[in-house]
């Protein structure tokens, strides 16, 4: 045998794989033995062959159900009989008989369940247990009706319910079967404090106190008990009462804030220890924590400060909060608890920075919204004057403390709040027009730089192929992932229960190798017991080890001990004759994933500055409209900074703006124009420059020739719509768009798009100046349209004669027979008859020469339609002229004529369709 491994080494992996088709046997033999079960059960029971006991119909309801349903039943009919006792019956029996009847009736029921549990009656017992304890309530009732009628209600219940809930404890512990006692005590307990505080006349603090203090207790209940019932119900009444303290906390907040803060600040502690001993609710106890710290600490801040800083305040508490997650005393901390607490400090800075957006929208859409006219030197005041100032601080701390992080995300952010804050700048402070524009000219220009040098942003980030350091949390996980013997875990194995970095290696030879003897031993029926050293826990082809050959309470055959038979696997079974290394036989890795290339830092960040310098660009062109002088200077800027980065930027970038650059371009030309008092159709004259100038640049700059174009094209159609109320001028502007197009149809990859442009738009400018000659003959707007058709189509003849003459011809001819045709049958005189007649005929004869379908189609059928036209006055005189009975007599023997030679006409139409059919 040639292979690779040596004889120990080839010796155990064939050991392994003889153990695994072992198993594999054993399973299918099983799965075997309980599909013939199912498949002859059926027909046995269709034809026994011996008398079949009948057996009992299935019960409606198990009889679990039915026993707790009679149970509940009869609880709530003794508690009803109790309570109408109490307050009905109670006012006819002495004090000795009430005293008698209470004690007696609550102790049997609460003496019951002993007995009941010991005979093993477990819900019978709950039931009597139930019962007792609602009878306990109307024993504290009762005993507040008789004997101590005269304390204070409140009072009295909060004393009731202390000693109900420590009594309803020790009994759920003497009696640990018993799953009410335990919950309906910690309910009880979440009534004393606040009962009492409400007795002793406590405001709305005290209240929230006893609230904290109770949800303090129930956590330490959740914390400290095991019984799940009871921490579910003490973990509800955290919520609860621990909600409504911090609520009530943060409305004191605003009202009280010295009453407020040191009862969020004990209620954050109660939920950061919570978050600490309890891993699973860390990041949303956390969360709450750190909420409640923020609005501690920002409602002192904001009673000391005036109104305009509470907002900014509140950003200072999130970003002190948010820190913690690199501070170093938020290493010590859980990752849960350093998530949530960060979460909440996020949550806070991303509501300040919503607060402070509105100045942005103003600075931003504010020229947008005109309210004087184009160039009349009156200025729209900024919107939003009255709003705090601070919102631009909010702005700035913020982007400082995001550029402080080394990520790509806060790079990002910060480099838009940096514009954010540029933008706001001349809103809040109510700067004069001028500086506004400059400004927001500034902006542009920083903005479009960054967007084509993004590098010095991008220094201390990741690069996207890099490996990041591992935290310590990283280290922990993949210390607890790994095996004794330094290997990973099996969730980090492949499907084939081979480690996803690869195939494991085999075991050299030497004392650490297991050889034959050192395997382990067999189950009951041959199956291996797992193997530590074996590549994975899984079956064969990596499969589960979890079948009927593995269970350990599997019985003979592989069945497991309920008679139950697990599904069959869900990989094949490796071939028998398979070599290792064969595909599907668990010994190959499995295939990399392609993961997707994460984008570069610079990249992402000029695409953020690219989008702000629009916009800013977009603002100061819009402001710029008030003076003229400003239009100007603001649209060369534009221009300038656009066509900067088309020249300097790459991809996507470096078309946008050689678009954007073309725009502003045309607004320059359209300013220029309404400057010198130019009426619309010179100004539609005049903005043909872009277009001719697009067509000059996209000759030479061919990475941003097509979108330039196009833009130029736009300019144009604006430019025809300038020139429409003038015909005279829009023939021209036509005309100098077709020769435009033309020049452009010189380049090769131009030449098929440009080349029908120039020549719609010169027919369009004939058209449009015979129509400003007050031509309306047909034949002059459709002869120059037919003749260099018709031109085309004999070129495209010659050069593919198999190419069909409706393609070459047709359109040519029907542009101008149709038409003429149809001004024919209008028009009184002869002379247009006759020679669309005799133009016609020669078309038809060509056509019959040259086998031609479309000319002899076109051509014959114009004739004949044109010759009716003629003849049909003289046809109607004549008809005129005969007798009645003639016409009818003629159209019979025509109908005989055709019936008695009909197998003829049919053959004649037969040829002469295969005939046409053989026409081009």
């Amino acid at each position: 045998m040639d292979n690779s491994l040596p004889p120990a080494d080839e010796l155990v992996l064939v050991d392994r794989e003889l153990a695994r088709l072992e198993a594999r046997r054993t399973q299918l033999l099983a799965r075997r033995a309980w599909l013939v079960q199912v498949l002859y059960r059926p027909a046995r029971a269709a034809t026994p062959r011996w008398p079949v006991t009948p057996t009992a119909p299935a019960a409606d309801s198990t009889p679990r159900s039915a026993q707790n349903v009679l149970l509940t039943l009869g609880g709530t009919l003794l508690t009803i009989a109790a309570v109408a006792f109490t307050l009905v019956s109670w006012g006819s029996m002495g004090i000795g008989g009430r005293a008698a009847v209470l004690c007696a009736v609550t102790g049997a029921a609460l003496s019951a369940p002993v007995v009941l549990l010991r005979r093993g009656l477990v819900s019978t017992g709950e039931s009597v247990a139930v019962l007792g304890l609602v009878l306990t309530v109307l024993d504290a009732y009762a005993l507040h009706r008789v004997a101590l009628s005269d304390t204070d209600g409140l009072g009295y219940a909060a004393v009731a319910s202390a000693v109900l809930a420590g009594a309803w404890a020790a009994y759920g512990s003497a009696l640990p079967r018993l799953r009410v006692p335990l919950p309906a005590g910690v309910v009880a307990a979440q009534l004393p404090l606040p009962l009492g505080v409400l007795a002793a006349g406590g405001g709305a603090t005290a209240f929230a106190w006893a609230a904290l203090v109770t949800a303090a207790a129930d956590g330490a209940v959740v914390l400290w008990t095991r019984p799940l019932p009871v921490r579910i119900t003490a973990g509800a009444g955290a919520a609860l009462l621990g909600g409504w303290a911090l609520l009530t906390g943060g409305w004191l907040s605003f009202s009280l804030p010295w009453s407020g803060a040191p009862l969020l600040l004990a209620g954050a502690a109660v939920c950061l220890y919570a978050a600490w001993r309890t891993p699973g609710w860390a990041v949303a106890v956390s969360v709450v924590a750190g909420l409640a710290v923020v609005a501690a600490l920002g409602g002192l801040l904001r009673s000391a400060v005036p109104g305009d800083w509470a907002v900014p305040g509140y950003v200072l508490c999130g970003l002190v909060l948010a820190s913690v997650w690199r501070a170093g005393v938020g290493a010590r901390l859980p990752r849960g608890v350093r998530t949530g607490l960060t979460g909440a400090g996020a949550a806070t800075v991303a509501l300040g920075l919503l607060w402070a957006l509105p100045p942005v929208a103003g600075g931003a859409l504010g020229p947008l919204a005109r309210t004087a006219e184009v160039w009349s030197g009156e200025h729209t005041g900024p919107a939003l004057v009255a709003y705090p100032a601070t919102a631009a601080l909010v702005l700035a701390v913020v982007a400082a403390a995001l550029a402080s992080v080394p990520r790509l995300w806060a790079r990002c952010g910060a480099l838009a709040l940096v514009w954010a804050l540029l933008t706001a700048l001349p809103v809040a402070p109510g700067l004069p027009y001028a500086a506004t524009l400059a400004l927001q000219l500034l902006t542009t220009a920083a903005a479009l730089w960054i967007a084509v040098r993004p590098a010095p942003l991008t220094r201390g980030l990741p690069r996207p192929g890099a490996t990041p350091a591992a935290s310590p949390d990283a280290r922990t996980t993949a210390a607890r992932t790994t095996d004794p013997m330094n290997r990973p875990a099996t969730a980090a194995t492949g499907p084939s229960g081979v480690s996803a970095t690869g195939p494991a290696e085999p075991p050299t030879s030497g004392p650490s190798a297991p050889g034959p003897a050192d395997r382990p031993a067999s189950g009951p029926v041959g199956t291996p017991v797992a193997d530590p050293s074996a590549p994975s826990a899984s079956g064969p082809a990596g499969q589960p080890a979890s079948g009927p050959a593995t269970s350990p309470a599997s019985g003979p055959a592989g069945q497991s001990a309920g008679g139950s038979v697990p599904p069959p696997p869900s990989a094949p079974p490796r071939a028998p004759g398979a070599g290792f290394g064969a595909p599907g036989t668990g010994w190959m890795p499995p295939r990399p994933r392609p993961q997707a290339s994460a984008a570069e830092p610079g990249t992402v960040l000029g695409w953020v500055a690219y989008a702000g310098g629009l916009v800013s660009a977009a603002g100061a062109v819009a402001l710029a409209l008030d003076v003229r002088g400003a239009t100007f200077l603001a649209l060369g800027a534009v221009l300038g900074l656009l066509t900067g980065v088309a020249v300097l930027g790459t991809g996507a970038r470096r078309a946008v703006s050689a678009c954007g650059a073309v725009l502003a371009a045309a607004g320059l030309v359209f300013a220029g124009a309404a400057a010198a008092g130019l009426e619309a159709h010179w100004t539609g004259l005049a903005l043909l420059l872009v277009p001719a100038a697009t067509a000059a640049v996209g000759a030479t700059a061919r990475p941003v020739a097509l979108p330039v174009e196009i833009t130029g094209a736009a300019v144009g159609l604006s430019a025809l719509g300038l020139a429409a109320s003038r015909p005279a001028f829009l023939a021209l502007v036509l005309a100098l768009g077709g020769v435009i197009a033309a020049a452009t149809a010189v380049r090769p990859e131009r030449r098929r798009f440009a080349s029908w442009a120039a020549a719609g738009l010169f027919l369009l400018a004939a058209w449009v100046r015979l129509g400003a000659w007050g031509v309306t003959a047909p034949e002059a707007h459709t002869l120059p349209v037919t003749v260099p058709a018709l031109v085309v189509g004999f070129l495209r003849r010659r050069r593919d004669p198999e190419a069909s003459s409706w393609t070459a011809y047709g359109p040519g001819l029907a542009v101008t027979l149709l038409p003429s045709l149809g001004a024919a049958w209008t028009d009184p005189e002869w002379v247009r008859p006759l020679v669309l007649g005799v133009a016609a005929l020669v078309v038809t004869l060509l056509g019959a020469r040259f086998r031609l379908q479309a000319l002899l189609l076109l051509g014959g059928t114009v004739l004949a339609l044109d010759g009716l036209h003629e003849l049909a006055p003289y046809v109607v005189q004549v008809v005129g002229a005969l007798p009645r009975w003639l016409p009818p007599a003629l159209a019979g023997l025509l109908l005989l004529a055709v019936g008695a030679t009909y197998e003829q006409r049919l053959r004649d139409a037969r040829r002469l369709r295969e005939r046409l059919a053989r026409m081009r």
